[in-house]
């Protein structure tokens, strides 16, 4: 007598198979608009020539300095370029900061040990004295692109005003595209009112000349490198506004969003869950850009002279010096390729950013 086989239970089932890999998965969406990203070549190398300018600009203190990396003095060690140390370490008689470039310090190092200088052996600061040409002095051997009015290294004031320029730009279109998401999301989110309101006070705040209304008013403080922030971030959080409240006014009345509504999801966690990550996609090819733009404007605020506190490192600083001393196009030329390079760089990551993200593409 045969007996029936009992069809195994979904808890036998169950446990019977094998454990799914724990290993995050990224979206297949997204993954077609890296693929996309990759094979825009143009696009790639541009964001791998950028990348290297700006570790080499946050490392502008070890290429370009007035201080040795290392001193190795009486069988000690010393990193001048991290630490300040007195000239009486090194044999001296002042307990000020050593001056390496001093010919007296260099002969007492040299006397016990060695040091070794930076590939450019001048901060922003600092002046080339052994010249015995008048400033400013053509390219030559100690300065590969030549010495500004005040005999300073030009490539040393590259790096550290491209660095400047680069981190100011970073923080400014990071801050300002988080409040302008914000923004952008509750005016598409609600609608209504809020909406009426807020596009209202859009029109009336972004019709007026941003530029000449920040001049006015650094005008009216001391120079200061956190002021200008606020003043160029109180007129500079619109680039993503509308972009963003499109996408929340056209996402706002999916099924799965009014689901999620109707069973009393909270609006924030709708908001933030649900419906900013598609946003995300438009909103994250234009970040080149607003950085472009805000590179662009901190230049020509500094050419007008409202930009950054004054002797600090800047490109349009340097390219006033280019205007003063036509005689010197170095000068002008320097500041202009760098300025035009770095901007050429982010525009074109930023069309393969944006061909990666097109939402009919997807």
């Amino acid at each position: 007598m045969s007996t029936a086989q009992i069809p195994p239970t979904s808890s036998d089932t169950i446990g019977k198979q094998e454990p799914k890999s724990k290993k995050p998965r990224l979206n297949p969406i997204w993954q077609a608009r890296l693929k996309r990203f990759g094979n825009n070549r143009l696009g790639v190398i541009s964001l791998v020539v950028f990348s290297l300018i700006f570790i080499i600009c946050m490392a502008a203190n070890v290429i370009a300095n007035d201080k040795p990396l290392l001193v190795q003095y009486d069988n000690s060690y010393y990193f001048p370029v991290a630490k300040a140390y007195p000239e009486t370490t090194f044999g001296g008689i002042f307990e000020t900061e050593t001056s390496y470039k001093d010919p007296a310090v260099q002969a007492l190092i040299n006397a016990k040990g060695y040091y070794v200088m930076p590939i450019i052996a001048f901060a922003d600061q600092t002046p080339n004295v052994e010249l015995a040409i008048p400033y400013p002095a053509a390219p030559n051997s100690q300065n590969w692109l030549g010495t500004d009015d005040q005999g300073r290294d030009v490539l040393a004031r590259i790096l550290y005003g491209m660095r400047v320029s680069l981190l100011f730009g970073l923080a400014l279109t990071l801050v300002g595209a988080l409040i302008g998401i914000i923004v952008g999301a509750i005016q598409g989110y609600y609608g209504g009112w809020v909406d009426l309101a807020g596009q209202r006070f859009m029109e009336v705040w972004g019709g007026m000349p941003q530029l000449f209304m920040i001049i006015i008013l650094v005008s009216l403080f001391s120079p200061s490198i956190s002021v200008l922030f606020a003043l160029m971030l109180l007129f500079g959080w619109m680039g993503l506004v509308g972009l963003v409240r499109a996408e929340f006014l056209r996402a706002r009345n999916f099924d799965y969003v009014r689901a999620a509504r109707n069973l009393g999801v909270a609006d924030s966690q709708i908001m933030w869950r649900h419906i900013l990550p598609n946003a995300l996609a438009s909103s994250l090819s234009q970040l080149p850009f607003i950085l472009t733009a805000n590179i662009i404007a901190l230049t020509a605020l500094d050419f007008l002279g409202y930009g950054l506190p004054p002797g600090s490192p800047s490109l349009g600083e340097l390219m006033v010096q280019g205007k003063n001393n036509l005689d010197a196009p170095w000068l002008a030329l320097s500041g202009f390729f760098s300025l035009t390079f770095i901007l050429s760089l982010l525009i074109f990551i930023g069309e393969a950013l944006r061909d990666a993200f097109d939402p009919r593409r997807s």
